[in-house]
């Protein structure tokens, strides 16, 4: 194993967990996840996306961190820094593409989420007039070839800042202020729109299960959105993990990850869905749910604008939090295995981002007839990121985990050589389920679907 002497490490366990759970807490539970529920029959994704998280993305979760912790690598030479076969170079080519495919869209999104904060700021929801612009308001902003680049610039811009300041000054030092702020920012907008009168249905839909609903359809939607929201399989996680100093406890630590991103997950749930149905509108809006409907409740709400501020203020940090992560693996790898500077690396980073990005957004309007597998650019990088590359990279890494590292090296890793009291079961527990339980559940998802 290389010297890692000269890495910049997190500083602790805390702004390991913080930095984790800013990675997996982002759009995919405050833009993604509402709409797949309303979507998907309601309480009963939400269960079999709770389940699922717990039994294979937990486990994944695990896999993948173990990789980062004990070879101290970027995603490129994590593998083969712990093997001499070199077949598993392939796991790096799946978490490079699919930072590069959801980076490229996530930007978008993000920059729709600065669009909609000035929005909110002007009072552009509420103020007299407004009801009649609303309808086509998102519409004609996502369409509109010149615009959305501009707040997609300036979200890159943004994120790019962060990076380039390394990880304690710049990622460390944002995901402490940011993560305690967004989670007090969800819970007031969750508060607010559970007292609405009406708002019982909207909880109902949340946390009573209807699994006629249920199909192969749903269960991979579920484990394609927990992969998402938790960063799985596209290298966050083993670059995050690189950073972590040795006597990190791995279970505590990817165990308060995941629940953070779980509760954040279901927050966003209340949030957003009794409001919802307190104002009559079709919960299964999909991608547009936050942009074309939220818009329409805050304009008829009491004291809706300065909720409109919260919300999409939230929605910034969550969206900047994933991004930096995401962003964070093309710059250690660029920085280690081509050897520029971190500054460098990040301008690089941010053109490329910058074109990729630009195609995805014109693929909302002018370049709207461009289709690959009939899918617009857009939902063609989103499709192919959640759907195929994600799982795929996060099964590879499990099974190498679990078969490749091995037992020994798994009990050496969760209980740092036997220096942690972790009890026995716990272990064997999670042994199994990365060995067995997280490889079949994924690959059966992946052949039956």
């Amino acid at each position: 194993m290389k010297n890692t002497d000269s890495r910049e490490n997190f500083s602790g366990s805390i702004a390991a967990v913080l930095a984790l759970a800013g990675s997996a807490v982002g759009l995919g539970n405050l833009w993604r996840f509402p709409y797949l529920v309303g979507e998907n029959g309601g309480a009963a994704f939400i269960l079999i996306y709770i389940i699922l998280a717990i039994t294979i993305c937990l486990p994944v979760m695990m896999g993948e961190f173990i990789v980062g912790k004990r070879s101290q690598s970027n995603v490129f030479r994590a593998y083969t820094s712990l093997t001499s076969s070199g077949f598993w170079r392939i796991i790096p080519v799946f978490s490079i593409f699919s930072v590069i495919l959801v980076l490229s869209f996530y930007s978008v999104v993000g920059g729709w989420g600065v669009e909609y904060l000035v929005k909110s700021l002007t009072f552009s929801f509420t103020r007299n007039g407004a009801q009649s612009e609303l309808g086509s308001m998102f519409s004609d902003f996502v369409s509109n070839p010149y615009k959305p680049l501009v707040f997609h610039t300036l979200f890159l811009g943004m994120t790019a800042a962060i990076v380039a300041f390394g990880i304690k000054k710049g990622i460390e030092k944002f995901s402490e202020v940011m993560m305690p702020t967004l989670f007090i920012l969800i819970i007031i907008i969750a508060i607010r729109s559970i007292t609405i009168p009406g708002a019982n249905q909207g909880l109902k839909y949340l946390f009573l299960p209807d699994f006629s609903k249920v199909d192969s359809s749903v269960i991979m939607k579920a484990l394609g959105q927990a992969f998402f929201s938790l960063s799985l399989g596209c290298g966050t996680v083993v670059t995050y993990a690189s950073y972590v100093k040795k006597e990190t406890n791995i279970i505590r630590c990817t165990g308060t990850t995941a629940l953070f991103d779980t509760g954040f997950a279901v927050l966003a749930g209340c949030a957003i869905m009794p409001a919802v149905f307190a104002f009559g509108i079709n919960p299964s809006e999909g991608p547009g749910l936050v942009f074309v409907t939220l818009p329409h409740i805050f304009s008829q709400m009491p004291v809706g604008g300065l909720i409109a501020i919260i919300f999409f203020f939230a929605l910034l940090i969550a969206a900047l939090t994933s991004s930096i992560s995401l962003l964070e693996v093309v710059i250690t790898f660029l920085t280690e295995e081509l050897k520029i500077s971190r500054t460098k690396a990040v301008i690089l980073s941010f053109f490329l981002f910058w074109i990729l990005g630009a195609l995805c957004s014109l693929s909302q309007g002018v370049l709207s007839d461009l289709k690959i597998f009939g899918m617009n650019i857009f939902d063609f990088m989103d499709y192919v990121s959640a759907n195929i590359l994600m799982l795929s990279g996060g099964l590879l890494t499990v099974i190498f985990a679990g078969w490749v590292l091995g037992p020994k090296i798994i009990r050496e890793e969760l209980t740092n050589n036997g220096s942690l009291k972790v009890p026995l079961w716990l272990v064997n527990t999670m042994l199994f389920c990365i060995r067995f339980i997280a490889p079949v559940g994924v690959l059966a998802i992946l052949i039956f679907s």
